[in-house]
């Protein structure tokens, strides 16, 4: 199919899932979601519906191709006319020649090849080369730190695949998709080459998570220090050590800020979101269970265990409880 008459009959906000008024975020956020499901490489893959995804992808997710995919709609479902590269609408009807267009215009020939280019000689129109994708899996510090590195895509000369070098910015989230501009497959008849799409997988960390630019960590503390409080070394992603300062009488999962110490990208550093569990022992020294025992007979149940197992007992009925009941 004519990509030119293909815009005019596919909905490629509905092949995402999407309103024509949606935010290039949720575009974003729709095309990432149904990618992983449909991905020819996961269990449930439907490599069809996976070009599907892709091809919508490759035109509403690009600010300028959505423009002019937005005004072709709008002037309607018509073909296209053989003269000057221009619209039209079928016998007797107008047609649009692509120069009328100003600004629009030039996207659509730019995309397309217009009428005075080699098309309009009779020679072959310039067609844009596919675009290609194709998954990634880095480590968590690749991903925090940025890297080189290289994937495999087919050639189309020979038959067989290639190297293409990527860079991964310093900061990619896990699903994050990495856009190489002409390193798709070639283009025909003097058309520009298509993109190469690099979807990332990010594997996690034994130590560390990720909740946006911060960086996420547990670190566990004895009874003693959360009761009495204590100075805490806790080392940063890079092996530096910090110093935490916990307060007395602080909870178990309480969660303390490093600011500074998160992932740095081009919107700036996140800051180290430190949690602190509680460790309760499983073996004791005989002067430790001394030692608990003696807690435990003068804490104050009434404040704890007590509160728990009267919270727990059934209220005794009322008069209108049980003459409910019994209606």
């Amino acid at each position: 199919m004519d990509p030119r008459r293909e815009w005019f009959e596919t909905d490629y906000y509905a092949a995402l899932g999407v309103s024509p008024d949606a935010s290039d975020k949720d575009i974003t956020k729709a095309y990432r979601k149904l990618a992983r499901k449909h991905h020819p490489d996961s269990s449930a893959g439907d490599e069809e519906r996976f070009k599907q995804i892709s091809a919508a992808y490759d035109v509403i997710g690009d600010t300028e191709k959505r423009s002019a995919y937005d005004e072709a709609r709008r002037l309607g479902p018509g073909g296209f006319g053989p003269q000057m590269g221009g619209f039209a609408s079928g016998p007797g009807g107008f047609s649009i020649r692509i120069e009328d267009l100003g600004d629009l215009g030039g996207i659509f020939g730019n995309l397309f090849g217009d009428g005075r280019g080699r098309a309009g000689r009779g020679g072959p129109m310039p067609m844009r080369g596919h675009d290609l994708e194709t998954r990634l899996g880095i480590s968590f510090r690749d991903a925090v730190e940025g890297a080189v590195t290289e994937v495999s895509v087919p050639d189309p000369s020979g038959g067989g695949m290639r190297m293409v070098k990527v860079r991964i910015p310093a900061g990619v989230d896990d699903g994050g998709r990495i856009r190489l501009a002409g390193k798709g497959s070639p283009g025909s008849g003097g058309g520009p080459n298509g993109d190469l799409f690099v979807l990332v997988d990010v594997a996690p960390d034994a130590d560390f998570g990720r909740d946006g630019r911060n960086l996420t960590i547990n670190v566990p503390i004895t009874f003693p220090e959360a009761v009495f409080g204590a100075d805490v070394k806790v080392l940063d992603f890079d092996g530096n050590p910090v110093t935490l300062r916990i307060p007395p009488g602080t909870p178990s999962g309480k969660t303390f800020r490093v600011r500074g110490r998160g992932v740095t990208t081009r919107r700036g550093t996140g800051d180290m979101l430190v949690s602190v569990d509680i460790v309760v022992p499983t073996k004791l020294s005989s002067a430790e269970q001394a030692a608990i025992e003696a807690l435990r007979d003068v804490t104050d149940f009434e404040g704890g265990t007590g509160r728990r197992q009267r919270a727990a007992e059934p209220e005794p009925a009322t008069f209108a409880d049980t003459a409910g009941a019994q209606r």
